[in-house]
Formats: structure tokens, C-alpha cells, sequence
């Protein structure tokens, strides 16, 4: 078998979770571990706005890591346009992209055979365009080869996917939400263009999204603002009232150098890591209260114009 050793970095983090059990991907976020701390779970509705307190949860529910209460969310109104990223955001696909990676890489022996962990795919992995993580990860490898392992993992991941992927919390009531104030939006993706169709369509949003922008049709991918930029260009949307959603630090960095506050989803990646990156406000996923909040206060433009 052709063994392939990690870059020093890298390989350094995998020795030190060699003790960690190996698993499929948990329902909870990457890398996170549990907290004793007491949440408050509420559910709303977008139709009516109403906020219902809910059961007591012992876990802290990912998003109480936030600091910023969306004030820079505030000054947007009156609201023109969202861009969502794909993977992560519209829906929960890391646990597939993790399964497609950690199978691929122990077959050519990455890391002399010892599968990945979640923790290294959180850190090393998730958001990565797939140039860079195929530079990145195979440091010593002929690139177009690297290039080639990447484009295989894409399609067993396209091969995984239709059983498999599922929209995050709240996301149709929100799309319907946007829909009814007629919103401008884009889904803006470092993902190959394959992918991203397969994934709009399983979702039923392949409609939804008038455009569509591919990170590497655009000069640089995230984390460079250029696949944003051209969103908001192909909308003809402003930075001053539109704002992003993403799930990774990859992608916040990318809303952000865009000009524009971005909300992190905590569906996968550390709410930490995302605050780091510049997000304006943390939510668990689309029916968190702290979104209603904001959404009530951004008066959106309204059909005729008025706000």
C-alpha cells in the first residue's frame, strides 16, 4: 500500500488524537465537547413571530458561545438580500464529506492507515477549497494526482448524498419567509459545481436560488471575498443591506473582506472558531430565537417597494 505521511503539522495533530475513538460522524458539532451548563431550548414560528419557551436542556446549546448580540446585523435595514453558502449552511453535510475523506485517505494510506477524526476534518478540512486542501494535504504529491483524489472524493461524496442529506433546522420556513418579502439571495459555494447542484436539488431549492456562484470560477475562492463580491454583483445588491450565512471560518472570512456581517451556524464547526473569523452572530440553526430577533428588527423591503 502507498504511504502517504501527513505534512508536519498535520501529521503532528493525528498523533495526538491516535487515542481518540474512531467513529462515524456524531450528530453533534465537530470537535466540541459536552458542556454541564443549563439552555433553554424556545421554538418560533416565521409566520406569526411568536417565541415559545421550551424544555430545559443540560447541554449548552452551541450558539450561547455568541458575544454579539447582531448589532452589526441591526444596521442593515432595511434588508435587500441574503447569501448562503451550501455545505454546512443550507444543510448538514459534513458528516458525509467526513465519512467520503476518512474512508479515501485510509485507502492510500494517509497518515500510514490511521483514519482521520472528526476533530482533524474540523480543523484541517471542512470549508477548504479543494486546490488547497489537495496542496495542503499532499504536500509531496504530484499535484494533478492530488487534484485526482480530490475529484474522487467529490463523486463518492455525490454517490453518499441522496440518502443521506438533510436541510438544517428551520431552513424551507426561512426560504418561504424571504420568499413572501421578496428578497434578493444567491447560495454562494466552494463546492465543485456538480456538487452543489445535487445539493440544491435534494433540497428543493434549485429554484429558490436564481444564481448560483462556484468559488473556483471566480478568480480566488473563499476565503477571498471575490465569490461574494460577484454574488452580490450578479444580484445587484448592496454590502450595506444584505448580509451572509455560513458555517465555516473559511466562509465567514470571505463575507466579511466582502463588507458585509455574516451569521455562523454552529450545525458543525466550533462556535469559537467562527466568532474568531468575524461572525456577527452565532445561531444552533434557522429556528433559532436570536435570528427571529434580528429578522422582526431589519424591515425588509416589501413587493411594492415599501418598507
Amino acid at each position: 500500500m502507498l504511504s502517504l505521511r501527513a505534512p508536519a503539522p498535520i501529521l503532528f495533530l493525528l498523533r495526538r488524537r491516535r487515542l481518540l475513538s474512531i467513529s462515524a460522524p456524531s450528530p453533534g458539532r465537530i470537535g466540541i465537547g459536552s458542556s454541564n451548563s443549563i439552555s433553554i431550548r424556545f421554538s418560533f414560528s416565521f409566520s406569526t413571530g411568536e417565541v415559545k419557551r421550551g424544555r430545559i436542556s443540560s447541554a449548552a446549546a452551541p450558539a450561547d458561545m455568541a458575544t454579539d448580540s447582531g448589532s452589526a446585523l441591526r444596521k442593515l435595514a432595511p434588508l435587500e438580500a441574503i447569501l448562503f453558502d451550501i455545505d454546512g449552511t443550507l444543510c448538514d453535510s459534513d458528516p458525509i464529506h467526513f465519512s467520503a475523506f476518512r474512508e479515501l485517505l485510509q485507502q492510500i494510506g494517509f497518515n500510514d492507515g490511521v483514519p482521520i477524526t472528526e476533530e482533524f476534518y474540523s480543523a484541517n478540512i471542512s470549508g477548504g477549497h479543494n486546490d488547497d486542501l489537495a496542496r495542503s494535504l499532499f504536500p509531496d504529491m504530484d499535484h494533478q494526482k492530488a487534484i485526482q483524489f480530490m475529484d474522487d472524493k467529490e463523486a463518492f461524496f455525490r454517490k453518499l448524498a441522496p440518502g443521506q442529506l438533510k436541510a438544517v433546522d428551520g431552513l424551507h420556513d426561512l426560504c418561504r419567509w424571504i420568499e413572501g418579502r421578496n428578497l434578493k439571495r444567491a447560495a454562494v459555494t466552494n463546492a465543485p459545481r456538480a456538487n452543489a447542484e445535487l445539493m440544491l436539488s435534494l433540497l428543493g431549492l434549485t429554484d429558490f436560488f436564481p444564481v448560483l456562484v462556484i468559488g473556483s470560477e471566480c478568480d480566488r475562492a473563499k476565503p477571498f471575498p471575490d465569490p461574494y463580491l460577484k454574488a452580490l454583483e450578479l444580484i445587484g445588491a448592496s454590502p450595506d443591506h444584505t448580509f451572509v450565512f455560513e458555517d465555516s471560518a473559511s466562509g465567514i472570512r470571505a463575507g466579511v473582506a466582502a463588507g458585509m456581517p455574516v451569521v455562523g451556524l454552529t450545525t458543525r464547526n466550533p462556535g469559537k472558531a467562527l466568532s474568531d473569523a468575524g461572525a456577527s452572530l452565532l445561531i444552533n440553526d434557522f429556528q433559532d430565537p436570536k435570528l427571529l430577533s434580528v429578522l422582526e428588527e431589519l424591515k425588509p423591503v416589501t413587493e411594492n417597494g415599501q418598507v
